[in-house]
């Protein structure tokens, strides 16, 4: 078994989810979930089939967006997982939706941050340990932090 770490392409303003599915279908439900939430949301999936053809099933309303996450996926390369790429929107109001939806089995990350995603490969294939999203912590909040904290929350609408 060999061990690789690979780097996610995330365009500026744009935020990652990558997650395991079970099912062909998966492109199609996220696809759904998606624009059901939020028809202002620009994006991009690449689902990596793992039996039958293999193939990478993609689908989106952005095309920089798909071919990014596309190449994200070829990248991973590992069966049943997935790559939203998305830009206008925030992956806390797509999440509860796409963990319900039948054939999420696991999100691995939902961030802004530059994202590593942790693999082993194997005579088979691809398998995702984990990943690394963004950076270690510096210290521990003081006063001020929480401060900043609070009020960013405020500005962006989600906290009164």
């Amino acid at each position: 078994m060999e061990l690789k770490s690979v780097a996610m392409e995330i365009p500026e303003g744009s935020n990652i989810i990558i997650g395991h599915s079970h099912f062909i279908k998966t492109v199609e439900d996220l696809y759904e979930i998606v624009v059901g939430i939020s028809a202002q949301a620009k994006f991009g999936i690449a689902f990596c089939e793992a039996s039958g053809s293999c193939l990478i099933r993609t689908a989106g309303n952005d095309k920089e967006l798909q071919d990014i996450a596309t190449k994200n996926a070829q990248a991973i390369a590992a069966g049943h997982s997935f790559v939203i790429l998305m830009k206008q929107a925030y992956p806390i109001n797509f999440l509860n939706a796409i963990k319900q939806c039948q054939e999420v089995c696991n999100i691995h990350c939902a961030t802004a941050n530059p994202v590593e995603v942790i693999l082993a490969e194997t005579q088979q294939g691809r398998g995702i340990l984990g990943v690394v999203d963004g950076f270690s912590p510096k210290g521990v909040e003081n006063a001020e932090d929480i401060q900043a904290r609070q009020k960013f929350l405020r500005q962006i609408g989600y906290k009164l």
